[in-house]
């Protein structure tokens, strides 16, 4: 469990920043940039699943 809620914290960190620095400028982030932050998004609901699913299994 502690290297999912590690994983888990390092990719909340990297979204974080990668949405603090596209909120530095003005326009539009590049769709590339977008892309990574929904990437994140994505990995971020995975790991959150995976460490439920874990805990389900450890309550059991």
């Amino acid at each position: 469990m502690e290297k999912l809620d590690a994983l888990l914290e390092r990719l909340k960190n990297r979204q974080r920043d990668l949405i603090m620095e596209a909120a530095q400028y003005d326009t539009m982030p590049a769709d590339s940039t977008l892309k990574r932050i929904a990437e994140l998004e994505n990995a971020i609901a995975a790991v959150e699943a995976g460490a439920d699913e874990e805990r389900g299994r450890r309550h059991r």
